[in-house]
This record gives C-alpha cells, sequence and structure tokens, in this order.
C-alpha cells in the first residue's frame, strides 16, 4: 500500500481514477439500497405527525 501512495508513475494516476470510480459507486449503490427505506419512513412519520392534535 505504501509503494502504492508514494508511486509517481502515470499508471497510479489510472489507479486512482479507478479507485475513486469505485468508492463513487459504491456510495451511490448504497444510496440507492437505502432510499426506498427512507421514503418510507419518512411517509410515516409524516402520517403520524398529520393525525396528532395541537392544542
Amino acid at each position: 500500500m505504501t509503494r502504492f501512495f508514494k508511486g509517481e508513475d502515470g499508471a497510479v494516476t489510472v489507479d486512482w481514477v479507478v479507485l475513486t470510480a469505485l468508492i463513487v459507486a459504491l456510495a451511490a449503490a448504497a444510496f440507492a439500497g437505502v432510499e426506498g427505506g427512507v421514503a418510507s419512513l419518512t411517509q410515516s412519520i409524516a402520517d403520524y405527525l398529520a393525525g396528532l392534535l395541537v392544542g
């Protein structure tokens, strides 16, 4: 890993681009997996709050 970080060759630049792309793809996949559950939870909370009587 140290050699990877200290490398200054052009191939290392390609490695960083690929590594960054993989990290972004992983984050996008995680967001897509959580998005549906969050939307459902948000709707449940909104329904509960709409049913409360204030005053």
